[in-house]
């Protein structure tokens, strides 16, 4: 398209991420003329290099480490069992190849232009396309949603080089695996990818400088995932500051300081996984008013998405904490429904969480912590999956499920899990909540035998002192 053009819409979406694509589809399917504008792949950091391929690597090391490490005991017998990291990576591409396609569909059918290129505002109601061969176009619009998801944090000296210090992105693009790896940050990606690696055969410590892995999750959550990280190998360093990387052609150093004083740590490649940002700095926002905080790069947003400027929207991980595609989701859909005059809002009292370790870990709503800062009498109740026969049959029965309650009104405040499954109910537990459900009401809900779920019922019965499937006086009727 080299040259310069000129074409309007009633609604311009920057990004084709989680959040924009579906504010693109509903504005379609709500009768919006839309443009949306990708300047990679549809489907965002989420679909392309995040939650997806991630996922399917994950779901491959699992099969793979279930033959090696379990298989001989439930009578599942193999031999020469190996891990084709360039045959997975393969089926990984077919997996997410499939998914951008099914989006690009959608999009279609809901009637949305889609435009490849990089935009950026030329005032308030206007904006830039700069396409991939060089071609410049104006596109004028009535409303605008700024879609542009985030990209990987770094900091001085640890910047990633694609060869020994990579990002998520380049982690999960490996043909070759590195026999060891040294990991900064413990977090989400850190722990998924360094688990990942680390049944894969591939030697893996992660350090991370807060005091435990996962920060900002329930501590017992953090703790057991911990213990499984040990089990399968992995070094986890929480507490430590990585103060010095040095890079050679063979691997990297990695001075570190924690409660044994200055260690070095080497390895074939460092995984820099410390967070990310948005990504709106090229957006020109100045051009059209629009505000961002200088120093995270968020886009302030109130309820309905809207920015400072009104007729201009944000959405997803360009405009606020959590970074969840679910959180984008919902917020990309409130754009639009606003957009087309129909009255909704984002709010949540409980935003599902999950971590794709194993055991999974589910967390949604209040710690016990947090739910005494609110001026609540938190009470627990934990559930061993131990107890459930679908935990044997699956031959799963690690981890628990623990239910926060209320103690003077009887309120479910939060449940908290870390085990098989876990993630596949997570949305139980956050329409109670949204629903003001008490923990009576979750005991009292029909759960189907024999499955996982089960947990939930048990874990609320138990808080109430009701146990079914544990001895009271072995367990107790809370924490």
């Amino acid at each position: 398209m080299a040259g310069t053009y000129s074409r309007s819409a009633q609604v311009l979406v920057i990004g084709g991420g989680p959040g924009g694509y579906m504010a693109a589809i509903r504005l379609g399917q709500l009768g919006k003329k839309t443009i949306l504008v990708e300047k990679r792949e549809l489907g965002g950091e989420c679909l392309n290099r995040g939650c997806i391929p991630s996922k399917a690597l994950i779901h491959a090391a699992e099969l793979y480490d279930a033959l090696v490490r379990e298989g001989s005991e439930i009578g599942v017998q193999a031999t020469d069992v190996r891990f084709d990291v360039a045959k997975t990576q393969t089926w990984k591409a077919s997996v997410v190849a499939k998914e951008r396609q099914g989006v690009a569909t959608l999009l279609k059918a809901a009637g949305v232009q889609v435009l490849s290129g990089e935009a950026r505002f030329t005032g308030p109601r206007s904006a830039e396309l700069t396409a991939t061969d060089g071609g410049r176009e104006r596109i004028d619009f009535e409303q605008a949603v700024i879609a542009t998801g985030a990209i990987p944090s770094s900091f001085p000296g640890f910047e990633p080089d694609g060869k020994r210090v990579l990002t998520a992105w380049q982690i999960l693009e490996l043909n070759a695996l590195p026999k060891s790896l040294l990991v900064l940050g413990g977090g989400v990606s850190g722990c998924e990818l360094g688990q990942f690696m680390a049944r894969v055969g591939v030697k893996v410590t992660i350090v991370e400088l807060l005091p435990q892995l996962l920060p900002g999750l329930d501590a017992d959550l953090s703790r057991e995932l911990t213990q499984a990280l040990t089990r399968v190998g992995v070094e986890a360093r929480p507490g430590t500051r990585a103060t010095r990387l040095e890079r050679s052609d063979t691997g990297v150093r990695l001075t570190i300081d924690g409660s044994n004083g200055p260690e070095t740590l080497e390895g074939e490649m460092l995984f820099l996984t410390v967070g990310k940002k948005p990504d709106t700095a090229a957006l020109a926002l100045e051009e059209a008013g629009v505000v961002r905080d200088p120093k995270s790069g968020f886009v302030g947003v109130d309820d309905r998405q809207r920015t400072n400027v009104e007729h201009i929207y944000a959405v997803g991980d360009a405009c606020r904490p959590p970074m969840l595609a679910h959180k984008a989701y919902r917020e990309g859909v409130v754009a639009a429904e606003v957009i087309s005059g129909l009255p909704t809002r984002f709010q949540f009292q409980a935003m599902p969480s999950v971590v794709f370790t194993s055991p999974e870990l589910m967390s949604v709503g209040l710690t016990a912590k947090d739910a005494e800062a609110h001026g609540y009498a938190p009470k627990e109740a934990r559930f061993p999956y131990a107890a459930i026969g679908r935990a044997h049959a699956a031959h799963a029965t690690g981890g628990w499920l623990k239910v926060v309650g209320d103690s003077k009104s009887g309120l479910l405040l939060g449940v908290h899990a870390a085990g098989a499954s876990s993630g596949e109910f997570a949305a139980e537990a956050a329409l109670a909540i949204e629903m003001g459900a008490s923990v009576r009401d979750v005991a009292q809900t029909i759960h189907p035998h024999p499955t996982f779920s089960e947990v939930l019922q048990e874990a609320a019965l138990l808080w109430l002192g009701e146990p079914m499937h544990v001895a009271r006086r072995a367990v107790g009727a809370g924490r």
